[in-house]
C-alpha cells in the first residue's frame, strides 16, 4: 500500500453556476484514482482578488487523502479545470481574470515544492483569507511549512468581507 498525504486543494469560481461548479469539483476529486475526500468546506463569497473588475468569487477547500505524487495531483487538478470549461492562457495573461473554475494545491503534507509550475504551499496562502477560512474550518490542525499553524495566519490578515454561505445557497 502506497502511504498517503494530506493534500489542501482551494477551489474558485466566478463565471456561470459557481456553486454547482465547485460541488461538481469536489465530486471529481473525490474520484481521483488512489485518493479519498476527507473533507470539504463550506462555500464562502469573497470580492475578487487581483483584478477587482468582474463578479464575486466562490471558493472552499476539499481536503483529500492522496497516493499521488504531487505533480500527478496537480495534472488532475488541471484536467478538473478543463473539464469545467476553464482555458487557461499558455502567457498567464488571464491569472487574475474571470473564470469557471480555479484549483490551486494549497498544502501538500509538509512538502515544500518549488518547480516551474508546482509552488507548495501556494505562496500566497498565508495573505488570502478566501483560502485560510475554509481551510482552517475543515483542518484547524492545518499547518503552512515556512510560515506556522493556518488559524494564526487567518489572524493576522484582514478578512475582507468574506461571507459564508447557508447550504444550497450560491451561484
Amino acid at each position: 500500500m502506497t502511504p498517503t498525504v494530506s493534500a489542501y486543494i482551494g477551489l474558485g469560481s466566478n463565471l456561470g453556476d459557481s456553486a454547482a461548479v465547485l460541488r461538481a469539483a469536489v465530486d471529481a476529486l473525490a474520484a481521483l484514482p488512489h485518493s479519498r475526500l476527507r473533507r470539504a468546506s463550506r462555500l464562502y463569497r469573497t470580492a475578487a482578488w487581483g483584478r477587482t473588475d468582474q463578479p464575486d468569487f466562490l471558493n472552499a477547500v476539499a481536503w483529500l487523502d492522496t497516493a499521488l505524487p504531487a505533480r500527478e495531483l496537480l495534472a488532475a487538478m488541471l484536467g478538473i479545470e478543463r473539464e469545467a470549461g476553464r482555458a487557461r492562457r499558455a502567457d498567464g495573461s488571464d491569472r487574475w481574470g474571470p473564470r469557471t473554475l480555479d484549483l490551486d494545491l494549497l498544502l501538500y503534507g509538509e512538502a515544500v515544492i518549488a518547480e516551474t509550475g508546482l509552488q507548495v504551499p501556494h505562496p500566497h496562502l498565508h495573505e488570502r483569507a478566501f483560502a485560510l477560512a475554509p481551510l482552517v474550518e475543515i483542518a484547524p490542525q492545518a499547518s503552512i511549512p515556512g510560515v506556522g499553524p493556518a488559524h494564526e495566519a487567518l489572524a493576522r490578515i484582514e478578512l475582507g468581507g468574506i461571507e459564508v454561505l447557508d447550504e444550497g445557497e450560491g451561484g
